[in-house]
């Protein structure tokens, strides 16, 4: 079995790249293997290494769930944040016969700045097959919904507008929990909080994926925008008159500074705690 190692960032769900690994999974027995290089995001002033590692995985995990749903078989990983030590780790590990690399047209690529393609080619002696992604003017070939939610990540509320805004196309959700602090607890409980919104979307046969973000639900929200080509953002937030997100003017702001539409989800349903 060919190992085949796909390296990409941003445009790992682009057309152009998915119809690649397609189209190499046509050719014969291979198995992919997907990196996906970590990110440092450009809002907030502390880095969360917990939310720097999960944006990544989230992206791994949509690839994956694209391979499922095309009977491709393939694994993955979070790599290093150097896209060229990615690789090569990955490459030294062991089963790696060729390698693909997804990035942005030349003006924006940061990679192809720094030569990546032909360093790789130099350094592994594998093929390199370069695929560019215009996101900018190809899009995704599915919608992408941004939910931004905490103690009502889970409400009935929230589940059923997702369950409809899948039911008008295709569609990816990916779903964000602002951690309550950087102590492991509190990453915990918000992990708790996510992996029940992410059961009933699996459930009802929506794909989704999940992750935890900036304490601050606006930096949550502005660094998702940065590491996903997102459609549109969802709000979900606790009744008006007991939501500190609403009070501080949350979903404004996002519809300023996101660019997206911003849809809002008032949730009744209330688990212990207080919204962040």
């Amino acid at each position: 079995m060919t190992g085949v190692l796909v390296l990409a960032n941003e445009t790992i769900g682009g057309a152009k790249l998915l119809d690649v690994i397609r189209e190499r999974h046509a050719e014969g027995d291979v198995r992919f293997h997907v990196v996906v290089p970590q990110s440092r995001p450009r809002h907030g002033n502390v880095i969360y290494t917990e939310a720097v590692r999960d944006s990544a995985q989230v992206r791994v995990d949509l690839a994956l769930a694209f391979m499922r749903e095309e009977g491709i078989e393939g694994s993955g990983e979070v790599g290093d944040a150097d896209p060229f030590s990615a690789a090569t780790d990955a490459v030294g590990a062991g089963g790696i016969d060729e390698i693909i690399v997804s990035t942005l047209p030349q003006p924006s690529s940061g990679w192809l700045r720094r030569d990546l393609v032909e360093r790789l080619e130099e350094a592994t002696g594998l093929p390199v097959r370069h695929v560019v992604v215009d996101l900018d003017s190809e899009g995704l070939p599915f919608d992408v919904t941004l939910v931004i939610a905490n103690q009502t990540m889970a409400g009935t509320e929230l589940v059923d507008h997702l369950k409809q805004l899948a039911e008008e196309g295709p569609r990816r959700i990916i779903a964000v929990v602002p951690q309550d602090g950087g102590d492991g607890s509190a990453v915990q409980a918000a992990r708790a909080r996510l992996g029940r919104l992410l059961d009933s979307l699996t459930e009802a046969g929506i794909v989704a994926a999940g992750m935890i973000g900036d304490p601050d639900p606006y930096t949550a929200a502005m660094n998702a925008v940065q590491y996903f080509h997102i459609s549109e953002v969802v709000v979900s937030t606790l009744p008006s008159n007991r939501s500190q997100w609403l009070e501080k003017g949350l979903v404004d702001k996002l519809v300023r500074d996101t660019g997206k539409p911003v849809g809002h989800v008032e949730s009744s349903t209330e688990p212990a705690g207080a919204e962040a």
